[in-house]
């Protein structure tokens, strides 16, 4: 546990396993967009366990059944930042379940590839 770690602070708890537990996200991108963040102090999701990513990908699924009751969206997009250089600025594993929806951008062709926009459509 870092003290100074946002995330090694369970607020906003939505659904929790042994090893992980989900927020809503403070800035979403679409409505229902969640967090899906380990409880032991990690930076990122090369430095899990084998446990953690099983209690991470449960934690996940239990998040899309939610999501897909609440907000019905038609698509997602699930993401994780690893490193500075990947756009990663909580240095405490947290992935990004993105629930989206018909129209929400004119054409979502590329999906993640979007993290370098000129790469995303192809």
């Amino acid at each position: 546990m870092d003290r100074n770690c946002i995330f090694c602070n369970q607020e906003e708890l939505i659904l929790e396993n042994e090893l992980a537990w989900a927020r809503y996200d403070k800035y979403p991108v679409s409505p229902g967009h969640l967090l899906i963040i380990t409880k032991r102090h990690v930076a990122d999701f090369f430095d899990t366990t084998l446990e953690e990513r099983q209690a991470l990908n449960n934690l996940s699924e239990e998040c899309k059944k939610m999501l897909d009751r609440e907000y019905s969206p038609d698509g997602y997009n699930i993401g994780v930042n690893c490193g500075t250089a990947a756009g990663q600025t909580i240095m405490h594993l947290h992935i990004h379940l993105i629930p989206r929806y018909q129209g929400d951008i004119d054409n979502p062709r590329g999906g993640v590839r979007g993290v370098i926009p000129e790469k995303r459509i192809y």
